[in-house]
């Protein structure tokens, strides 16, 4: 453990084991649904859900990446992960993204993908507003981890036709181009 990185945040005013909670949940959210999206991506198919597969792919890959990146994370500030998997799971900061009871239906399968992002965008934004001006590190951790979560929520939001969001499809096959800093 990085003990003064810890002292320090406390000392700026952020219960850390509050973060912890928050950082743990997130990580376990990132890892599930890493393992959900694997089974939704899957079954994309025909025309509506190869159309979506790539980025679901996008976004599953990323998310894997989120989970790696908040690892170290918490362990530098004495945390740890469950040391049981279903443990674990049962800690996620999301629901889990299942696969709907029609997964042939491409609308159903990006209202799960589209609620996953949704609710990432709202952890991560929760730790930002815990840590601005106070935790550098995970500020900054987290708010390359938004980034990209603003992201997949656009891209799902599109597809499913609510509007433009002024995002497009990375370019060159850039994975975690936020993150991939603290990888």
């Amino acid at each position: 453990m990085a003990r003064v990185s810890r002292e320090m945040v406390e000392n700026a005013g952020v219960d850390v084991d509050q973060l912890m909670e928050l950082l743990v949940a997130n990580a376990a959210a990132e890892l599930t649904t890493f393992y959900y999206y694997t089974i939704l991506r899957i079954n994309l198919i025909g025309i509506d859900g190869e159309a979506v597969k790539e980025t679901a792919e996008s976004a599953r890959i990323e998310d894997r990446n989120h989970f790696e990146a908040l690892v170290p994370r918490i362990y530098e500030l004495g945390g740890k992960l469950p040391d049981d998997m279903k443990d674990f799971h049962d800690v996620s900061a999301c629901p889990p993204a299942s696969l709907p009871a029609d997964p042939a239906n491409t609308d159903e399968m990006l209202r799960v993908l589209l609620d996953a992002e949704r609710c990432a965008v709202r952890g991560y934004t929760n730790i930002c507003n815990l840590t601005a001006g106070k935790d550098h590190r995970t500020y900054d951790l987290s708010l390359a981890i938004l980034h990209e979560e603003i992201e997949h929520e656009s891209w799902f939001s599109e597809f499913l036709g609510e509007g433009p969001s002024g995002h497009s499809r990375r370019q060159g096959g850039e994975t975690s181009p936020y993150v991939s800093k603290f990888l």
